[in-house]
């Protein structure tokens, strides 16, 4: 059993000393450097990836008919692919998708999970 110290009234229960060593130092790194207000890493990946040059929004509007055609066309005439045609479509769409994260709305993310299931037919893989 752990014995907690006796505090005056109103003061805070003690802490264990690696949490007040911990919020020392995020505290210290913070007054170093300041934060960011846009961290947009995953939108610098989508212009510049190396990946394969897809259309533009293509994942914002369109049904999921057009997404998986698009991706498949964009993939097989891509020459700056590293894995193979499937791959690359299928993970540009996985990267969308979690990229979006919890704003992605459920209409939006079924239209996404339905162009996962075209992109494995046109690409003839079994669902």
């Amino acid at each position: 059993m752990t014995a907690k110290r006796k505090t005056a009234k109103g003061a805070r229960a003690s802490r264990q000393r690696h949490a007040i060593a911990s919020e020392r130092k995020t505290t210290a790194a913070a007054k170093r450097k300041p934060a960011k207000s846009a961290n947009r890493w995953s939108h610098h990946v989508m212009e510049t990836s190396d990946a394969m040059d897809i259309e533009k929004d293509i994942f914002r509007a369109g049904s999921a008919q057009e997404i998986a055609d698009s991706l498949k066309r964009s993939s097989t005439h891509s020459k700056r692919r590293k894995g193979t045609p499937f791959q690359s479509a299928m993970s540009m769409l996985n990267f969308y998708i979690n990229r979006a994260g919890r704003n992605l709305p459920k209409a939006r993310r079924s239209t996404l999970d339905q162009a996962k299931k075209r992109l494995r037919e046109a690409f003839g893989r079994k669902p």
